[in-house]
């Protein structure tokens, strides 16, 4: 059971933080397909303590995406300190502590995966922050810094005994990055010394995987990065397959056009026009994934910057492509 104060959820599945990707539109779009708990990107605590507008932006939080956590970085304890009070102005469910990113900028300052360096001073970091705020704090992590320093078991009971009320371990270590296959058999390792929920995550891409991760691992909970870049069907996918045993949704092309619309009206309604247009881009790649034409309909779409444009020209394409597979379905029939 993923508890954690007023969050009690068996089996929970989980949006991971991820930079330029887990923003409020696609958090909400995500939860509407069945994510129990979502993060926001993670957020830079020397950013906030300095009152970047750009790093304050990322804490906004709307009622409909909840349960919600902020997910904060660094490695100055004073900041982390300063930054997580500020997150803890804007209201959200939990606090949760970044201490398993991997690049090589936030390393390279002793926040991320860097803290798994040092665990006594992790462990007064993030005691420090627990004591700062009234809401509850979460951390997630790495198996170890290398395949020589895997310190997980310690660092779980650490975090523990410092008040953290969950934990989430990517079962790799930092100098895996995503590259590899995840262990996920350190799970039922970190539950037998630590009594506070424990996430799974690494390796989780398909709704067979969230299945098979818990049926494997005993996980409170299974968190998932970039198996939902692009394909948020895949909470819908994993809770149909719980509960079930199977999958009955369908995502066909039209569900995969209308759910790219309704994620640029979100951004739009949060952002703007103008930046929600430009910044959607990105995520046409997994929207548009095995679609016919795909490469060529997305490059279309990277000219245009006005929502009105986007929408014609998808609806077109879906009218176009509906009309098609009719074609294709009388020609068949026709040879038979």
């Amino acid at each position: 059971m993923f508890s954690i104060e007023k969050i009690n959820i068996d089996k929970a599945i989980l949006l991971a933080p991820m930079e330029d990707v887990t923003d409020v539109s696609y958090r909400l779009i995500c939860k509407q397909l069945g994510a129990d708990v979502v993060y926001t990107e993670f957020v830079n605590t020397e950013g906030l303590i300095r009152a970047s507008e750009k790093t304050h932006q990322k804490l906004k939080l709307i009622d409909d995406e909840r349960p919600v956590g902020i997910q904060i970085y660094g490695a100055n304890i004073d900041a982390m300190v300063g930054g997580a009070r500020i997150a803890e102005a804007e209201n959200p469910d939990l606090i949760d502590i970044n201490a398993g990113c991997w690049v090589k900028n936030v390393v390279g300052v002793g926040a991320g995966s860097a803290l798994l360096k040092d665990p006594p001073y992790m462990q007064n970091l993030v005691s420090e922050v627990v004591k700062a705020v009234s809401l509850p704090v979460t951390v997630k992590t790495r198996l170890g810094w290398d395949s020589d320093s895997i310190y997980v078991l310690e660092i779980a009971k650490r975090m523990e005994d410092v008040g953290v009320q969950a934990l989430t371990i990517h079962c790799r270590t930092r100098k895996m990055g995503h590259k590899g296959e995840a262990d996920w058999s350190w799970i039922p390792k970190i539950k037998e010394v630590v009594r506070i929920p424990v996430a799974l995550n690494g390796n989780v891409l398909t709704a067979y995987d969230v299945k098979r991760a818990f049926a494997e691992t005993g996980a409170d909970a299974v968190m998932i990065a970039r198996g939902a870049i692009g394909n948020p069907w895949i909470f819908q996918e994993a809770k149909e397959l719980l509960s079930s045993g199977q999958i009955s949704s369908i995502v066909d092309t039209k569900m995969k056009i209308e759910t790219c619309l309704k994620h640029l009206q979100l951004a739009i309604k949060v952002k703007g026009e103008r930046r929600a247009v430009l910044e959607h881009r990105k995520f046409y790649s997994g929207y548009l994934k095995g679609l016919f034409n795909a490469s060529q309909l997305r490059g279309s779409l990277m000219t245009l910057f006005d929502y009105n444009a986007i929408e014609d020209l998808l609806m077109d394409y879906l009218s176009r492509e509906s009309n098609r597979n009719i074609d294709q379905l009388n020609i068949s029939a026709t040879a038979l």
